[in-house]
């Protein structure tokens, strides 16, 4: 499709949808990014839509800064999937059980573990790292010193809202029916702890005064408080990757313990809520993905639909205009609360149909009419991404 320039912009602002079907929320938000001295460019991508600070579905460069809200609060929540040796023909016609063993083996919602994981205990899982990882917790803000032991019991949980873990059948094409395990979480509570501390330490900062919007707060190289962001970041994002690797090696293994002839794939992982250090044009910058994952040439990537409509697993283009960017999902075309009083629990029971899941009042707000049409997000970012599989999922799993 191409891109788009929003008009009236310091910083080129390129948008891959229609500028005048972003909602005018998101269109101020989007022009206010464009607005601040230190941003570079911003690439927006086709599921945009409001958010705190900084637009969901949006890629922002930036010299010498970043912004937490830029990133947002669920620091390197992302994705992970992987093939099995498994087809459609090899699953039972009744999946509430596998469901149920999923459900029983991955706290999902606000549970957390009862112990933390012992990494060598779980089958398939990295074992490099742990410790020194952990030890890293001590030097985090010393706000969250008490959360630890709730990072560790709740490392290898799913959380709630959109997360998901799905068994999903591969559509068309020479591996038709081929079963995959996919997921999407972050870093649970203390991503979101460590977020918000840092937000708030930005706000009160001088040069962040005259902002239009005092959500767009930013850190500037060289500076304590830069510092100390971009350390509680990285260890954020690796707890949110360590989060998921630890889900994905258990759910391989309540499948396998199903199924003992699987095989699995290399998985695939991707964040789409991060900061990378990367260089566009012989300039280095700090780009931020909010919303977005990176879509180098040849990257592997995970874009999700809604819990009824399937996903896409993609290989990236590197496109240089949308700084190797393209969109984390469908993106939401109503707020929860209007999801909550435009639709049933019937309606919900309709737009999954074939698909074993929660159909309660609970997730009414997570329905795929709540989001916008991914074959259309698809078709809109054809210069960003190409197809490598079109996945449509059989059960699926919710906080």
């Amino acid at each position: 499709m191409g891109f788009t320039p929003l008009a009236g912009t310091r910083a080129p602002v390129r948008v891959w949808t229609d500028p005048y079907g972003i909602e005018p929320q998101a269109a101020r938000q989007l022009r206010n990014i464009g607005a601040l001295p230190w941003v570079d460019g911003v690439a927006v991508m086709p599921d945009v839509h409001f958010g705190k600070g900084a637009t969901v579905g949006s890629v922002i460069a930036m010299r010498q800064a970043v912004s937490p809200a830029a990133v947002g609060v669920d620091i390197g929540c992302g994705m992970s999937a992987v093939r099995t040796t498994l087809t459609a023909a090899d699953l039972p016609d009744d999946l509430a059980g596998l469901r149920s063993a999923i459900e029983a083996a991955i706290p999902v919602g606000f549970a957390q573990r009862k112990e933390a994981v012992d990494p060598r205990r779980v089958r398939g899982l990295e074992q490099g790292g742990w410790i020194d990882f952990w030890r890293r917790f001590a030097d985090l803000d010393r706000t969250v010193a008490q959360l630890e032991v709730r990072a560790q019991r709740q490392l290898g949980t799913l959380g709630g809202g959109n997360h998901f873990i799905e068994v999903c059948l591969e559509q068309g094409g020479p591996d038709d029916g081929r079963v995959w395990l996919m997921l999407h979480s972050g870093s649970r509570n203390i991503g979101k702890e460590l977020a918000e501390r840092h937000m708030a330490v930005a706000r009160r900062l001088p040069h962040n005064a005259d902002l239009p919007d005092r959500d767009l707060a930013v850190f500037l190289a060289g500076t304590p408080e830069m510092d100390a962001y971009r350390r509680d970041l990285w260890w954020a994002q690796e707890y949110a990757r360590r989060n998921r690797a630890v889900m994905l090696a258990v759910l391989c293994e309540v499948v396998r313990e199903r199924f003992p002839q699987v095989g699995y794939d290399e998985p695939i992982s991707c964040h789409h809520n991060y900061v990378a250090e990367e260089s566009y044009g012989g300039v280095d910058v700090l780009v931020t993905r909010k919303g977005a994952i990176r879509a180098g040439r040849g990257d592997l990537g995970i874009i999700p639909g809604s819990m009824g409509t399937g996903s896409y697993i993609v290989r990236g283009r590197g496109n240089p205009d949308a700084y190797c960017s393209a969109s984390h999902g469908a993106g939401r075309r109503m707020s929860r609360a209007q999801a909550k009083r435009t639709y049933s629990t019937a309606d919900l029971a309709a737009q999954t149909a074939g698909v074993e899941c929660r159909k309660d009042a609970g997730v009414v707000d997570e329905i795929p009419g709540a989001y916008k049409d991914i074959t259309e997000v698809m078709a809109q970012q054809d210069d960003l991404v190409e197809v490598v599989a079109h996945l449509k999922q059989v059960v699926c799993v919710k906080g």
